[in-house]
């Protein structure tokens, strides 16, 4: 990935949340025609409390019909085996692995160092053995705990144990420029630029929503000044899911204004159960989507998306 300065990084993200690969389209003369904006719905569910909100999560997916890629921690997966794939071994579902148990896999300002490469490398390796021998199919994409402003570039380590894991994709750019928050809109890439031309990153977006409410402790220095979205940056802790809802339209909205691939927010079911455990975000969310004439897919299809053209 070629590198960019943060000024630069931050003006092509307000001029419609470009990446590396639109940068490098718009300087062959291609990438013109407008494609339609995907929305993916996605889960880090890494606690044991996320069970019971999954549930409630996966009745609004069915009576929608939104598919949805859950990254599951391979302990959280362990340790309810039977209840995990009787509720999402559904085609709907991607079930991706958010590593065996969310270890650092690179250093983060806020999140602290990175693990062992002894402990890197268990946590990518059972991660994906636990999700493929539970669900009997194939997992090709990985969620790092935390997340990472440039996601997993210049990092050797965990790219060599997920590249020779047989993942195909990555979704690790989860934070803004400086380790900040909100994580703009920024388009998938390779990682050509580290030697894995085929391992793709497909970043998040938006807030990672526990933050939003308070509900994991966090240093205070969370935004850039100024902002390159001031409009997605509440006043405060929210403490509605109407205030949840109006924050995810702005990333919605600016998604489909922009032209983006895709646009998949951060949430945790344990978070958003806590906050809303009738779950309002959501049908406000996918309602949304659904008058914005999203297509809605997972992870694996945008995968499948962008390494074919």
């Amino acid at each position: 990935m070629q590198r960019i300065s943060r000024r630069d990084f931050i003006k092509t993200t307000i001029a419609g949340g470009i990446g590396t690969i639109a940068l490098n389209n718009i300087a062959k003369g291609e990438g013109n025609t407008r494609t339609m904006t995907h929305y993916i719905a996605a889960y880090d569910t890494e606690s044991p409390n996320c069970l019971a909100a999954c549930r409630k999560i996966v009745d609004i997916h069915r009576r929608y019909e939104i598919p949805a890629t859950f990254f599951i921690v391979g302990k959280v997966l362990e340790a309810s085996p039977n209840e995990y794939k009787e509720l999402l071994n559904n085609p709907l579902f991607e079930v991706a692995s958010h590593t065996y148990s969310h270890q650092m896999l690179k250093d983060h300002a806020i999140g602290g160092k990175a693990a062992s490469e002894d402990k890197i490398r268990d946590d990518i390796l059972l991660g994906k053995a636990l999700v493929e021998r539970v669900f009997g199919r194939p997992c090709i994409g990985i969620r790092s705990g935390w997340g990472f402003d440039k996601g997993l570039a210049g990092a050797p380590i965990p790219l060599k144990y997920i590249n020779e894991s047989g993942f195909q994709y990555v979704s690790s750019m989860l934070w803004g420029p400086d380790s900040s928050l909100p994580a703009l809109l920024t388009e998938p890439f390779s990682y050509s630029a580290d030697g894995y031309p085929k391992l793709w990153e497909l970043p998040g977006h938006g807030w990672h929503e526990n933050i939003l409410k308070k509900n994991t402790f966090i240093p205070q220095r969370l935004t850039l000044w100024p902002s390159p979205m001031p409009e997605a940056i509440p006043k405060g802790f929210i403490s509605t899911p109407e205030e949840e809802f109006a924050i995810n339209r702005i990333f919605l909205e600016k998604a489909v204004e922009s032209g983006n691939s895709y646009v998949s927010l951060i949430w945790h079911p344990w978070s958003l159960h806590s906050f809303d455990p009738e779950m309002k975000m959501l049908e406000l969310t996918f309602a949304h989507v659904r008058k914005l004439g999203l297509k809605s897919c997972t992870y694996t299809d945008i995968f499948h998306k962008v390494s074919s053209s």
